[in-house]
């Protein structure tokens, strides 16, 4: 009974088909209404009759099944509603697994934060880590075998800005964290690079060492990222982020995968010179304008980014039957000329999610000219207003800081993934914070609730369950669809369903506790069963959103 509403609707497709109706367009109305509906309009013109005489006379024949429940005709339609008693025993089958697909024997890369190493993540970039890990969580448990990966610019034109500000430039600075300290740097250095040609060839013929393999160069860029990059990852850590493996841009240009891969699409009837700087022309690919001209390389004969992002493409279609990659939507224009290339040289092509940007009210933020909200800040503010909500309980200092890390950390991370990732967010202290309404510690209060109840009863199991409160109908309804939102989320690539999924399912908990009495009523045991599941499903959404289900708030 894993997917108990794919039964029920295969079999009020069945028998619409007995009835005449094969194919028949099926919709989900409103859960107030029905848990399917056929419409019966389009019937009219072929009968000669009302539509909702059409659908009186469905409903009088349609006869009930092991999955339907009611049947009734209402304005045109034939509403079905799923059998209570049939589905009132996925209480007995929900446990940790439940909604967890069989091991489907696929490799997935997910590629995803890959943020430039010169400066700490701020909170637009940190929505690239924060979906591409709910991805991979929600793959994993769809049976996938995922591996994530961080692509680490290391010799690309912003270390090279880096290492020249940190080479040339004195800064004074009481801040002892280097990927804080360095990114002053690489911020005036980025200005001074922008009003004086020297520095612009300085920068540029440390891109042209790193190009030619020069070990110093690539040594030294090493050693100034590295500290950089290993805050980034402390971050990561801090919102419950870890990435299976960091791939060094260098290693293509070393290696010589890029200039083969030049070579070869310079062989093709595509490829096109301007003075020595080789590019493709893609306008019979549907681009136009100064965008058909896709560049390889630069007029020095040097490798463009967009070159050694195909070396890695290849490389990651070597090692996996899938690869993802999370992208904010201004690569859309570079995703697909890099798309078209792979094409081009029969290659394994990657799906892209792309992702909208995260703005302050008073615009777009930028690390390089230092307008932005680091994402350190905003766990600390979090975990400090968390902090705040429960340090009157009585609880020892221990539990409050434990709590209130994961009910800050769970706030940042659900307030980001509960918007679609093609909407953009303006980022507000007071939104970002919320800890009420549609919120990730209105989800763990809900889980904590569970785990409350259930430590004061036992569960004695039954053979069968029976629900006839309204309340504890739609809450069991929420619970059985848990395996349904999975794979719309993992067929569409997008956690924000498993959000949302979570919110209905703590939202209908709440109002089944606050109408049905569980401990001492003579439903008891059937009750505890329906928090137990609850409790199961809210414990499994969170996870596969990376945050912690908390058993006590």
């Amino acid at each position: 009974m894993k997917y108990p509403f794919d039964e029920f609707e295969r079999e009020v497709r069945q028998k619409l088909a007995e009835r005449g109706y094969p194919n028949a367009k099926i919709e989900e109305p409103k859960e107030e209404i029905a848990d399917l509906a056929f419409p019966c309009f389009h019937l009219s013109k072929i009968f000669k009759k009302p539509p909702d005489k059409i659908a009186e006379d469905i409903a009088k024949n349609i006869g009930h099944g092991k999955w339907i429940g009611k049947v009734e005709a209402i304005n045109g339609y034939v509403n079905f509603h799923i059998n209570i008693k049939e589905l009132a025993n996925v209480v007995k089958e929900v446990g940790k697994d439940f909604g967890k697909g069989k091991k489907k024997n696929i490799t997935v890369i997910v590629e995803h934060t890959s943020a430039n190493p010169t400066g700490p993540l701020h909170i637009g970039r940190a929505r690239n880590p924060i979906i591409g890990d709910s991805i991979a969580r929600i793959l994993k448990f769809g049976g996938y075998d995922v591996k994530t990966q961080y692509y680490v610019d290391d010799m690309g034109k912003q270390v090279a800005i880096l290492l020249w500000g940190i080479k040339n430039l004195k800064i004074r600075s009481d801040e002892k964290r280097l990927h804080y300290k360095y990114v002053k740097f690489y911020q005036e250095a980025a200005k001074l690079m922008e009003e004086d040609e020297k520095i612009r060839d300085e920068i540029s013929n440390i891109i042209k060492k790193c190009e030619e393999g020069d070990k110093k160069v690539l040594e030294e860029i090493k050693k100034v990222y590295k500290p950089v990059l290993n805050g980034i990852i402390e971050s990561l850590h801090q919102i419950n982020i870890s990435i299976d493996e960091f791939v060094e841009e260098s290693k293509f240009v070393i290696n010589g995968d890029v200039y083969n891969i030049i070579n070869k699409l310079a062989s093709l009837k595509y490829a096109k010179k301007d003075g020595r700087a080789i590019y493709l022309d893609l306008e019979d690919f549907g681009i136009h304008g100064r965008s058909k001209k896709f560049f390889l390389t630069r007029s020095d004969g040097t490798s463009l980014y967009a070159a050694r992002d195909i070396a890695y493409h290849i490389w990651k279609g070597e090692r996996a039957d899938m690869l993802i990659d999370i992208l904010g939507e201004d690569h859309k224009l570079e995703a697909e000329q890099v798309r078209i290339a792979l094409k081009l040289l029969n290659e394994k092509l990657p799906e892209v999610v792309f992702y909208s940007f995260v703005s302050l009210p008073e615009g777009r933020m930028s690390t390089r000219r230092g307008k932005v909200i680091y994402l350190d800040d905003l766990i600390e503010e979090s975990i400090e207003r968390a902090k705040k909500e429960i340090r009157n309980r009585n609880m020892g200092r221990e539990k409050i800081d434990y709590i209130s890390q994961n009910v800050g950390i769970g706030a940042i991370r659900y307030n980001i993934i509960k918007v679609n990732p093609d909407k953009s967010i303006v980022f507000k202290w007071e939104d970002a914070l919320n800890f009420e309404g549609e919120s990730a510690p209105f989800i763990q209060y809900a889980h904590a609730r569970c785990c409350s109840i259930l430590k004061k009863a036992e569960i004695k199991e039954k053979s069968n369950y029976s629900f006839n409160h309204p309340s504890e109908i739609k809450l069991i309804k929420t619970i059985a669809k848990f395996p349904n939102f999975v794979r719309k989320a993992i067929n569409n690539r997008n956690p924000a369903i498993v959000a949302e999924y979570a919110y209905k399912l703590a939202s209908d908990f709440n109002a089944f506790y606050r109408d049905c009495k569980v401990i001492g009523s003579k439903e008891e045991q059937d009750r505890l069963a329906l928090v137990n599941a609850s409790k199961q499903i809210l414990a499994s959404s969170l996870n596969l959103l990376g945050i912690e289900a908390l058993e006590e708030m």
